[in-house]
């Protein structure tokens, strides 16, 4: 890691023993001379027991390129569980350390991406001098975005030397995280119930291998059953239930089309009991079969 930039928060990695986590394999500040914006590339260890992230005053976006991982974070509180993978997006709050653990596969890989605090706080101004809220945004980051995931790949991939283009590239990851992923004004409680129902989407996402009850994810968004169930219906059409039931079957078909697991592997990592059980869910809501399907 580099300490010595006036425009990104570093200085709190000093000391931080990232060899014994990581292998870095790609450094747009060594590699291609970027001083606007830090993206690196990492291979990572498959277990991790006590990996203590430092606060930082950067946005720092990962985007898992391979390999999975069952993620345990800490912050102030207690330990939050999710899955670590390719499709999940991570937005870490700044200014807030983190303590995580992990186990996972040797294929484990990443494109981080460090956008400066100036650069944000620039775009914020630019667009009216809007209040950033950071934990909505990590919550709304988390529940997808298939257009950051490209970009934050495609600036891993980049080997423009111009600081011209890290500079822009900064600007339009900002821009695109306050206008797409940061709360717009209207009534706080709104504001909160539609933060809330983005989080717990990413934990349905996160957890959907986990026997999750609706009373549980409730509990996570500090929110009584009843008035979840209302808002989160309100909000994406769909009961929680129903809901997270659909993200089990998609998820099912992904593998089923793009994996050779068996069967069996596929209903574990859905959250289903057992393979029947996921064949009855299959066939209600495609109308066919998981292995009718996979060998259509």
């Amino acid at each position: 890691m580099v300490f010595d930039s006036e425009r990104f928060d570093l200085q709190p990695y000093a000391g931080f023993d990232m060899a014994r986590y990581v292998r870095r394999t790609y450094c747009s500040w060594e590699d291609s001379g970027w001083q606007s914006l830090l993206v690196q590339r990492f291979d990572h260890v498959p277990v991790a027991e006590d990996l203590r992230m430092p606060a930082v005053a950067d946005l720092h976006l990962v985007v898992p390129l391979s390999g999975r991982a069952v993620m345990e974070t800490r912050g102030e509180g207690r330990w939050h569980r999710h899955h670590w993978g390719p499709g999940r997006l991570e937005l870490a709050v700044p200014g807030r350390p983190v303590s995580r653990r992990y186990r996972g596969d040797e294929s484990m890989r990443s494109v981080q991406v460090h956008i400066p605090g100036a650069t944000v706080e620039s775009a914020a101004a630019r667009l009216g001098g809007r209040a950033v809220d950071h934990e909505a945004m990590a919550a709304s980051v988390a529940g997808g975005d298939p257009l950051l995931d490209e970009l934050v790949r495609a600036v891993g991939n980049a080997r423009e030397e111009d600081d011209l283009y890290a500079e822009s590239a900064a600007t339009f990851l900002a821009v695109h995280l306050l206008t797409r992923h940061a709360r717009k004004p209207g009534p706080p409680s709104a504001g909160r119930e539609d933060e809330r129902v983005r989080a717990a989407v990413a934990m349905m996402r996160d957890r959907l291998a986990d026997p999750l009850s609706v009373a549980e994810v409730a509990g996570e968004v500090h929110l009584s059953v009843y008035h979840f169930i209302r808002v989160f219906k309100e909000k994406t059409g769909e009961t929680p239930h129903r809901f997270l039931a659909r993200l089990r079957i998609e998820e099912a078909r992904r593998l089923l089309r793009g994996t050779d697991l068996p069967i069996a592997q596929i209903a574990g990592r859905c959250g289903f009991a057992a393979p029947g059980a996921l064949s009855a869910a299959f066939l209600k809501h495609t109308g066919s079969r998981p292995s009718d399907y996979r060998n259509s």
